[in-house]
């Protein structure tokens, strides 16, 4: 069996999410779309409903019904709401909660015969200018959804553009419009997503939403005091199956892009792009060989990629090789590769997940 496999560590998951909800002072929502970011939403969302989680997001009624499938009975909210006014009466009978960010959401809501009154989340563009009404209507759409049968509550909510950037004033002026967009409604309502969670503690509210931060990953370039708090939920690791001994000057992998500059040992691992490792992570992307600090070489093929082994002597074939996890965390792969951890934990394909608890 081919030995490409990521290691998902529930009580990391459980650790991630507990801090979450220290720093949020209240209730907190894990957000488990896109497979809970590569790291499967329903096993994620079984570990943290049994710890007692307050609910969990999802991007849409796919996703959610999966959870609901799989016994999730915890509060689930749409973050997107729905696509189409159809799902309105799913969402009801699967006593889903709901986002709405435009017009034509609360025009279909309002016509529509629903078998129960819905919890509505109802997002304010406060900045982003991605999703969300904007303010100027946001008061009147408020008015509009509390005067509705077909709505049991409301909860106001905004998302941050710019929270990862701790110097930049771009979320304090979100936080402000947001602000003066609900003052006097008496709203519960939820601002901080992880970053927001994390590095703006003045900002935080009735419910927070935990994404990037449960997967112990650190929204931060560098840093920070309460993401070194994180542990790392995931472990992507392969096998050597390969050795070889090359001299000076010979180049390794397709295009040549790296040549040895002195006798080497390289090591051929068992994982490429086709499994979601960067396809042009360049050499000397940190990797841990047997536990020990290493480093790619060469360019990185559909299902293999190679390693330095001549600095480690004891390493042959059935070695390990860790890609990203405990050891190498995954922002630095992602550093290296001008990309996100946001990308690699979402892209992860192909390799099975193994999970410890």
């Amino acid at each position: 069996m081919r030995p490409a496999r990521a290691l998902i560590d529930l009580p990391s998951l459980r650790h991630n999410y507990r801090l979450a909800r220290e720093l949020a002072g209240g209730r907190t929502l894990a957000v488990v779309k896109a497979d809970a970011y590569g790291h499967g939403a329903v096993r994620g969302a079984q570990a943290l409903e049994a710890d007692g989680a307050d609910g969990f997001a999802v991007a849409c009624i796919e996703e959610a019904l999966a959870l609901r499938e799989a016994g999730i009975r915890s509060p689930i909210l749409l973050l997107e709401g729905f696509f189409d006014a159809d799902e309105l009466a799913l969402i009801a009978a699967h006593d889903l909660w709901c986002v709405l960010h435009a017009q034509w959401q609360i025009d279909a809501l309002e016509r529509a015969a629903i078998s129960k009154p819905l919890r509505i989340w109802l997002k304010l563009d406060s900045g982003m200018h991605r999703a969300g009404l904007p303010s100027a209507d946001y008061r009147h759409a408020w008015q509009r959804l509390s005067a509705m049968p077909q709505v049991d509550d409301l909860v106001a909510m905004t998302h941050f553009a710019r929270a990862d950037e701790l110097d930049c004033a771009r979320t304090d002026e979100q936080a402000r419009v947001f602000a003066d967009a609900i003052a006097d409604l008496g709203a519960e309502s939820s601002l901080s997503n992880s970053p927001g969670l994390l590095g703006w503690p003045q900002l935080r509210n009735d419910w927070a939403r935990a994404g990037l931060m449960l997967y112990g990953a650190t929204p931060f370039p560098g840093a920070h005091a309460q993401a070194d708090r994180l542990r790392p939920v995931m472990t992507v690791e392969s096998k050597i199956i390969a050795v070889r001994d090359l001299a000076a000057g010979e180049p390794v992998g397709y295009g040549g892009g790296f040549v040895t500059e002195r006798p080497s040992r390289v090591g051929v691992v068992a994982f490429g792009y086709a499994d979601g490792y960067p396809q042009f992570a360049p050499t000397g992307t940190p990797v841990a060989i047997d536990g020990q600090c290493g480093r790619l070489v060469g360019r990185v093929s559909m299902d293999m990629l190679t390693v330095d082994l001549t600095d480690h002597p004891a390493a042959d074939v059935g070695s390990v090789v860790e890609l990203w996890g405990a050891q190498v965390p995954v922002t630095e792969v992602a550093r290296h590769c001008s990309g996100s951890a946001y990308s690699l934990l979402c892209g992860l394909k192909r390799a099975p997940r193994v999970y410890r608890d």
